[in-house]
């Protein structure tokens, strides 16, 4: 179920069904929470999604909305440790206009690889897209969200900033 792109620094074997047994613990949590929102077919939409069933998880959410093909990513959320990661909130707006280095970035072809797999995929590394923080590790899930069951239109990301 989760993949990782040949950018990142820790590999998983392409769908596995469970994510390494050195993940954080509050990745683990998210994952968790996502299969079990899961319906019986299909993958979850956001209407699955309670934010009040995962209060301690919120901080470090980005929700993406997915359009057009080839897919274009709005950020519809963005959590307040990830603003301070990035250091600006790019909330509202298209991911390849908050930052220039976007496409073709391993951050968007994780995003890709979502949308067209379907399946979530995690990587832990330094962030893609944050200039000067070279010292900062982080772990990501990528988890994607279909409204009518089959058709990827978000994309929930987990990151977080691992402890030094």
């Amino acid at each position: 179920m989760f993949s990782v792109t040949p950018h990142d620094e820790r590999k998983l074997v392409p769908n596995a069904d469970t994510l390494p047994a050195d993940c954080h613990p509050l990745v683990v949590d998210m994952a968790s929470y996502w299969r079990s929102i899961h319906p019986r077919t299909g993958l979850p939409g956001r209407q699955h999604f309670d934010p009040v069933e995962i209060p301690g998880l919120l901080a470090n959410i980005r929700l993406v909305d997915v359009h057009g093909s080839p897919p274009r990513f709005l950020a519809r959320l963005v959590g307040t440790k990830l603003v301070d990661l990035h250091g600006f909130d790019y909330t509202g707006q298209w991911l390849d206009d908050a930052y220039e280095n976007f496409d073709g970035s391993g951050t968007h072809l994780n995003l890709l690889n979502a949308v067209t797999t379907q399946k979530p995929n995690w990587r832990r590394g330094q962030p893609l897209l944050t200039e000067g923080k070279e010292y900062v590790q982080i772990e990501r899930l990528n988890l994607p969200f279909a409204a009518e069951g089959d058709t990827v239109d978000m994309v929930l990301s987990y990151i977080l900033v691992l402890p030094v």
